[in-house]
């Protein structure tokens, strides 16, 4: 696989297997825990409103992600590095190849939303029917207005911002590369990433309890959140793995998180909107592995089973 340029370990920082998971899973469970640490450990006050309630689980997510990359910086002794930039690309930051790491994965998560953009396509044809410009006048105040109260919205910056990249940073940076130098294989970490990160939502189903859910309702939900994790945890995963970006599975995870669950039919659309659906995941899949060929997103590729390099430590 592939190596960002200038990253060249010298020491084998190899760990127990059973080590990386336990780390794994102290970095879930913590990531979950921290956020009720305000009002069960230091005993704060309740919050008065919504936006003080997210400030400080953003604060809380800020604190559980720099815990995690530490201890992860330490069991794989990152300090080793004689250049800070090559720290930063065992985590996937990197500066060279942008372009690609935030473009092609975009281009690549859209074509399952096919169907999602007809639907809309198809909403926004019926809108402006009779209304010429007027319409088209009306749409772009709107969307002015729209981009103005997505500013001041809390919840726009905790779907949008410190939710992907906290996770990603968390789930995808921090414990792929303990994974890797645990000896796991790449697909068995493909597929066991999204285990950890699936923890991290099962305190949606005690919310939903203290909200006055019902137990059977609760759990329905959740496991639909849980199975749509899982699925999406794969895809960050082999994002991750694939071009050796933090940027790449952000990206993703931020336009997911736009379009919701992808628009499989709609009555509107007569059937048009299931065979864009159709369309596009058969082009996704075919694109899969062309569209995340390690060669797109690095300049020099090692014999190496991992993008990074953390084979040749061992």
């Amino acid at each position: 696989m592939a190596s960002p340029a200038g990253l060249r370990p010298a020491t084998p920082p190899a760990i127990p297997g059973a080590a990386a998971v336990a780390a794994c899973t102290a970095m879930a469970v913590s990531y979950v825990a921290v956020l009720y640490a305000p009002t069960v450990i230091l005993r704060f006050p309740p919050p008065t409103s919504l936006r003080s309630f997210l400030h400080r689980r953003f604060a809380c997510a800020a604190v559980a992600s720099t815990a995690s990359a530490l201890a992860t910086a330490a069991l794989l002794r990152v300090w080793s590095l004689s250049d800070f930039a090559d720290m930063l690309a065992v985590f996937g930051i990197r500066k060279d190849h942008l372009l690609q790491a935030v473009v092609i994965p975009l281009l690549l998560t859209s074509l399952v939303y096919a169907g999602s953009f007809i639907n809309r396509l198809w909403l926004l044809a019926s809108l402006r029917g009779g209304n010429g410009d007027e319409v088209g006048i009306g749409c772009t105040q709107r969307l002015v207005l729209r981009i103005q109260a997505a500013i001041d919205d809390v919840m726009v910056w905790r779907n949008y911002v410190v939710a992907p990249f906290t996770e990603e940073l968390v789930f995808r940076a921090c414990m792929i590369p303990l994974l890797l130098c645990g000896g796991f294989k790449m697909s068995t970490i493909i597929f066991l990433s999204p285990v950890f990160f699936s923890l991290a939502h099962l305190n949606h189903l005690f919310e939903l309890q203290q909200q006055g859910c019902n137990f059977m309702r609760s759990l329905l939900i959740v496991g639909v959140q849980l199975g749509y994790t899982v699925i999406f945890g794969w895809y960050a995963a082999f994002l991750f793995i694939r071009t050796g970006n933090l940027l790449s599975p952000i990206v993703a995870h931020v336009f997911c998180n736009m379009m919701g669950l992808p628009a499989f039919s709609s009555p509107q659309t007569k059937g048009v909107a299931s065979v864009a659906f159709l369309a596009g995941s058969i082009c996704f899949f075919c694109l899969l592995f062309p569209a995340t060929s390690p060669e797109l997103y690095n300049t020099r590729l090692d014999r190496c089973r991992c993008w990074h390099g953390f084979c040749n430590w061992k």
